[in-house]
């Protein structure tokens, strides 16, 4: 599977920098939302069971692609939710971790950068627990990828 990349997520570091500029929780929020507006449509014909990620309360979809670049996998990620918010945790799960090796992204910690982000603190405990289903789907793929590279 292809997934579209022609139109690039908002880069990690660019996010961080936004959220230190934003005071108020009301502002991070709506900040959130529209990193999840900008997202690449996801297509309907990846809204299937395998896509789906189990333990959120929102439905959330992620599709991974692997291509290899000097004999490493390399994933792609594209996702969507049903959900405003959530839908902007994926634009940055995808913005953290998209179009990097296997390798990086098994050693990631998307969790610490939710913390540092605020998040957790602002976020129901559903919400942040669907972020964590999301983070272990995206590992998980991570890992999958490097077993089948050996």
């Amino acid at each position: 599977m292809q997934l579209d990349t022609k139109s690039r997520p908002t880069p990690i570091e660019d996010i961080i920098e936004n959220f230190s500029l934003l005071d108020e929780w009301d502002d991070r929020y709506r900040y959130v939302i529209e990193l999840g507006r900008k997202l690449t449509p996801f297509p309907d014909e990846l809204r299937t069971d395998v896509n789906k990620v189990q333990g959120c309360v929102s439905q959330v979809w992620l599709a991974t692609d692997i291509a290899h670049r000097d004999g490493r996998p390399v994933l792609t990620f594209a996702g969507d939710s049903d959900a405003h918010i959530v839908r902007g945790l994926v634009a940055i799960l995808i913005a953290l971790l998209s179009g990097r090796p296997a390798a990086e992204i098994s050693g990631e910690d998307p969790v610490a950068l939710f913390e540092r982000l605020g998040l957790g603190e602002h976020l129901t405990p559903q919400r942040s627990n669907g972020f964590r289903s999301m983070v272990a789907r995206m590992r998980a793929d991570a890992t999958a990828a490097l077993r089948e590279a050996v």
